[in-house]
């Protein structure tokens, strides 16, 4: 197991050359008896780890992943909140009384289509056309769940006042739920937040973190059916209206700004083609860099909407589904957590963990890149650079809410491709183990901090408010009328589920799911 090195506690406890409110911290002996903690944790972070990859859900389908999530935060003294925000798989789980309140969260959803068995360098489905945990959301909560623990056993040894909010990411691929946990108040009386995402790096951010917020929006067309050959004058084609919609729109692209992204999917296309389609649907994102460029792209889409029903004779709806507020991190928790991660190091990987990333880049036709070694600097909006425009996550809107930042943690191999079924090779293998490790140390840590040291909360707040308030206002596009989208992927987990059944880990008959399903390490040759 990784030990807080002789060199991370001399950090620790020399911080002369960062900013005062990065050297609000708690006391070395803390933080390395939380290591230790998590040291000791490392067999349930694993099970926790290959258990999630097992189950595989995607967005609003959850149920296994949350189920057992749940119970073991239960069997550690936290109490369970199930269905928050009208989620069926959202909930809180709370413990402590008095001090500071701090929320920890992480992703728990995965992606479609994306079904792989681990620890194999070839891409290899379990289960064709099921989903799968292509950007390794699997490897976060069980982070989470033993910094929680660790920090918990320290502060009740110690006598620490405080309290932990674990919250899960629910559906975040689909950018669809964040917006309704801060519209429900679930972080009103939270003091700060830490937020972890899976990478191949181990680090953090402050500021604008260039990121795009998005909304996600659902265009029905109504026409009117006919026989498409012998009286298609008579009906009216809604498929007609998602094409002419899709194809305005791509040509509206040229006069946009560079800093959006857009893309769509068709939902519907109709029934059989010797039947006018009589409704037709297309889901679109759209991304921007501010709330107010993301409305007014919301606002553009809906008026191309209405123009392609009115040039083909239909009409036409639409139905939020998702939206997603800019990311924006706060520096005096982003240098004092940076200050834990470079305490706290990179995993010791070993010759297997190497040669297997490498067996994945050259399976894949990916860049050969070995397994990092070292922490990279503190990201910093000059770091950093004027963005152009790209993803989004929606722990945005509680950026928004309250201080937050989010951790990146070493878990994944570098180069591989996100939303991809490469990105799902080494999730259930020692790397995603060793990475979610180290970065529940890091989380632990940095909890402290905030539990120990009011200066640290209050600069973060004054940042809050001082700083970050001043370059936006929050204001998400989301209306009374508009509600989670529960009912997404329900039709293809009853479909799917039963196949994916026999493949779930079981930890009290093998030590690992690679031994489970009979998959050496690192050859990813069968046993």
């Amino acid at each position: 197991m990784m030990k807080l090195s002789i060199a991370g506690a001399a950090l620790l406890a020399g911080t002369a050359l960062y900013a005062p409110q990065a050297q609000a911290q708690a006391k070395p002996a803390l933080k390395a008896a939380a290591a230790a903690d998590v040291d000791a944790h490392a067999k349930l972070v694993q099970e926790m780890v290959d258990s999630i990859f097992s189950f595989a859900e995607p967005g609003f389908q959850e149920f296994r992943t949350s189920d057992y999530i749940t119970a073991i935060l239960e069997k550690n003294g936290f109490k369970i909140t199930r269905g928050v925000a009208g989620i069926p798989t959202a909930w809180t789980a709370e413990w402590g009384e008095g001090g500071p309140k701090i929320a920890l969260g992480s992703d728990i959803d995965c992606l479609l289509g994306l079904s792989q068995y681990p620890g194999s360098p070839t891409i290899t489905p379990m289960v064709v056309g099921a989903p799968g945990h292509g950007e390794g959301h699997n490897s976060g909560m069980p982070l989470i769940v033993a910094a929680a623990i660790a920090a918990k056993d320290v502060m009740i040894k110690n006598h620490i006042k405080g309290r932990l909010m674990i919250w899960p990411g629910v559906a975040e691929e689909l950018l669809a739920t964040k917006a309704y946990y801060v519209r429900a108040g679930l972080f009103k009386d939270v003091d700060a937040s830490i937020f972890t995402h899976v990478s191949n790096d181990f680090g953090t951010a402050y500021g604008d973190l260039g990121q795009n917020g998005m909304v996600s929006v659902e265009y029905s067309f109504h026409g009117k059916t006919s026989h498409a050959a012998g009286a298609p004058w008579a009906g009216r084609s809604a498929l007609d209206g998602v094409e002419v919609m899709d194809m305005a729109w791509n040509m509206r692209r040229e006069h946009l700004p560079l800093t959006q992204r857009s893309h769509y999917v068709i939902t519907n296309g109709g029934g059989q083609p010797n039947i006018v389609p009589g409704e037709a649907a297309v889901w679109y994102y759209f991304r921007e860099r501010t709330f107010k460029s993301i409305a007014d792209l919301y606002q553009t889409g809906n008026e191309i909407s209405e123009a392609a029903a009115k040039a083909t004779g239909t009409t036409v709806t639409r139905k939020v589904l998702g939206y997603a507020a800019p990311n924006f991190a706060n520096k005096p928790l982003a240098e004092a957590a940076y200050l834990n991660i470079k305490a706290v190091g990179m995993p010791k990987w070993s010759a297997d963990d190497q040669a297997f990333a490498r067996a994945v880049q050259e399976a894949n036709g990916l860049k050969i890149q070995p397994l990092k070694s070292d922490i990279g600097a503190l990201s910093t909006p000059e770091s950093r650079g004027v963005s152009q425009g790209g993803g989004s996550d929606d722990i945005g809107d509680i950026m928004w809410a309250v201080p937050t930042i989010t951790i990146r943690y070493p878990s994944n191999v570098p180069s591989t491709i996100g939303h991809n079924v490469t990105a799902a090779i080494a999730m259930a293998t020692p790397i995603a183990h060793k990475g979610a490790v180290a970065g529940a140390k890091a989380v632990a840590m940095t909890v402290l901090d905030m539990m120990t040291t009011p200066k640290l909360l209050a600069a973060a707040k004054t940042y809050f408010e001082d700083v970050q308030k001043k370059t936006d206002s929050y204001a998400p596009v989301l209306t009374a009328e508009d509600q989670p989208a529960i009912w997404l992927n329900e039709k293809l987990m009853r479909e799917m589920r039963p196949q994916m059944e026999k493949y779930y880990y079981d930890p009290t008959k093998y030590a690992s799911y690679l031994d489970q399903l009979g998959i050496a390490y690192p050859s990813g040759a069968k046993k």
